[in-house]
């Protein structure tokens, strides 16, 4: 069955496609069989988003990562996925025994609820992730980790700032994964092929940006720029002064931990 999306939510379909991809090459080191599972089920024409790559799966691989590094410090934190669409992020990590939420709009909710399996340490939020009353949802005592995936160059730049600060100051300790584009990419339409243009995405924010959020946002301690393991010399591309201020970038944000009370 075709779901009917469209606009921002019809992207959620882009990503799946690329997963799907990715864990069917073979040799492949990234392995997600139920993106492949929902790819063949969902019908769609997902040649409107042209040749499938790898960096969807990259970017899944290393939310992957950033997750379990979290939740090995702190066992009983809780996950929120803002703008999960269609990710498979909870069933590739194995089904982790924490509270985890779900937040994205009435339409994407009721496609997650008919194609993914239901699980009872999951919640659904049906809005938007600007919406404030999911946070009201999410326990802070053990903490939490926030993912973005795909979300923020959708939204607005202000609005985006401000949820990260709300973030901050309700989830004291917490992390926030989420990936951007730069300024050149964001300025002009992603037409992915003759049938499919992306829809605009007017948030963007280059690495040197990203990790001077800490001195623009209240709350947010440390910010890192994950990259993908790579050789010596596909690292120092990365960095060099010519490339690392005009490629995609996906950053984690620590947030200060609480206060405590001293007598």
């Amino acid at each position: 069955m075709e779901p009917l999306l469209d606009g921002v939510a019809e992207t959620l379909l882009w990503p799946l496609r690329s997963r799907a991809w990715q864990s069917r090459r073979p040799r492949s080191g990234f392995h997600d069989p139920l993106s492949e599972k929902l790819h063949d089920t969902i019908t769609y024409d997902y040649r409107r988003f042209g040749r499938p790559g790898p960096a969807h799966a990259v970017r899944a691989a290393i939310l992957d990562r950033e997750i379990r590094a979290y939740l090995a410090g702190h066992p009983r934190a809780t996950v929120v996925a803002l703008g999960e669409g269609l990710q498979t992020t909870y069933w590739r990590l194995g089904r982790p025994d924490v509270p985890w939420l779900t937040v994205d709009l009435p339409e994407v909710q009721e496609l997650r609820a008919r194609f993914l399996p239901a699980e009872p340490g999951m919640t659904a939020y049906a809005g938007s992730a600007l919406d404030r009353a999911w946070l009201d949802l999410v326990d802070p005592a053990h903490g939490v980790f926030l993912s973005a995936e795909g979300l923020f160059m959708y939204l607005d730049p202000d609005a985006v700032f401000a949820l990260i600060a709300d973030c901050a100051a309700r989830f004291p300790g917490g992390a926030l994964f989420f990936d951007s584009i730069p300024a050149w990419l964001s300025a002009r339409p992603r037409r992915l092929s003759a049938d499919y243009t992306a829809p605009p995405m007017p948030f963007s924010l280059s690495v040197s940006q990203a990790l001077a959020l800490p001195t623009r946002i209240p709350g947010v301690a440390t910010a890192t720029d994950l990259k993908a393991p790579a050789s010596r010399l596909l690292t120092a591309l990365a960095d060099s002064r010519v490339l690392r201020d005009r490629r995609p970038s996906m950053t984690l944000l620590n947030f200060n931990p609480a206060l405590s009370c001293t007598s």
